[in-house]
């Protein structure tokens, strides 16, 4: 059991890191980080719409004293709007982040988003889903800026006199996520390489990158695990995160051994050891790209298919 509640707002973990929370950690309702020493600040993701992003830099800068327009550095874990969204707020900032993410965020950006939202009345079942978990974010107020710095492998920063290591562990949830580790002040922000009590969410793999990546934190033995999604956690947590991953695997094989069909297996995997956990229905998306990994498929995922299937498991219950 974490000793952080898990309530909206910011928590300062101990000498100037804050992890920003947004219960309840489904669709869209990420976490994020802020690391502070003397005059130095890094911020660990933004939001997945400007306001939202501007709530958040407005606690810190109430917390810490350092403003949006001050912060030095903002590091995104990974491509997804989520955690990206609310870049431009910090208009004087470096953005950093791994060279697969920042293609992927040139690929599919806010307009993007907003062409789907538009579209979903249209899509039937993907629509009712996509509505529903995308609906109380607003994609026309966003303040997208792309990463000015890329890297692959490891970089090494600080903040002040506090080290600071990126490390890509991806691709794994995306096609490239990053580890944000403090050695010092024993805290690791993870990204959406973990889920905490709620389903992960794989759109690329392998699995097995994933889960080496949860070993990678694991040896870490850090106090403080921010997770992408979530509560605060600390190992016990992501060996969960494992067993979710390898458990889907080993069944999802099965069933592709079989000549089974995504749809028929994604419905006929029992989740009973993690059916407390929200977003169940993600098995659809997991599924599929373990199939395709499986295959050796390089065939793209169909979207509109998978949000159907996913509204489809969820009415299920």
């Amino acid at each position: 059991m974490s000793r952080w509640n898990y309530e909206k707002g910011l928590h300062e973990t101990g000498n100037g890191i804050y992890a920003w929370l947004q219960p309840d950690g489904g669709w869209g309702w990420s976490n994020a980080g802020l690391i502070v020493d003397g005059d130095r600040s890094l911020l660990v993701d933004t939001l997945f719409d400007a306001s939202l992003t501007r709530d958040m830099l407005a606690a810190m800068a109430d917390a810490s004293g350092v403003r949006a327009e001050a912060i030095d550095t903002v590091v995104n874990t990974h491509a997804n709007g989520d955690h990206t969204h609310g870049n431009g707020l910090c208009t004087k900032a470096e953005i950093i982040a791994s060279d697969a993410s920042a293609r992927e965020m040139e690929a599919f950006d806010a307009n993007a988003m907003q062409g789907f939202m538009a579209a979903a009345p249209n899509l039937g079942l993907a629509g009712e889903y996509v509505l529903d978990v995308f609906g109380p974010f607003n994609f026309n107020d966003v303040a997208e800026k792309l990463p000015t710095r890329t890297f692959s492998g490891e970089l090494a920063l600080t903040v002040g006199n506090k080290k600071v290591n990126l490390i890509e562990v991806g691709p794994a949830h995306t096609g490239g996520d990053v580890l944000v580790y403090v050695p010092d002040e024993a805290t690791v922000f993870t990204g959406d390489i973990l889920f905490i009590d709620g389903t992960p969410l794989m759109w690329a793999g392998p699995v097995a990158n994933w889960i080496r990546a949860c070993d990678r934190i694991i040896d870490m033995q850090a106090d403080v695990i921010v997770p992408g999604h979530g509560p605060i956690t600390d190992t016990n947590g992501v060996r969960r995160v494992q067993d979710y991953l390898r458990y889907i695997d080993a069944e999802a094989r099965k069933r592709f051994d079989a000549g089974m069909s995504v749809r028929d297996a994604a419905f006929d995997i029992a989740i009973t050891d993690f059916d407390s956990w929200i977003d169940s229905e993600r098995i659809a998306i997991n599924v599929d790209t373990l199939f395709r990994e499986y295959s050796g498929s390089d065939e793209p995922a169909n979207t509109i298919e998978l949000f159907a299937l996913m509204e489809e498991l969820r009415r299920r219950g």
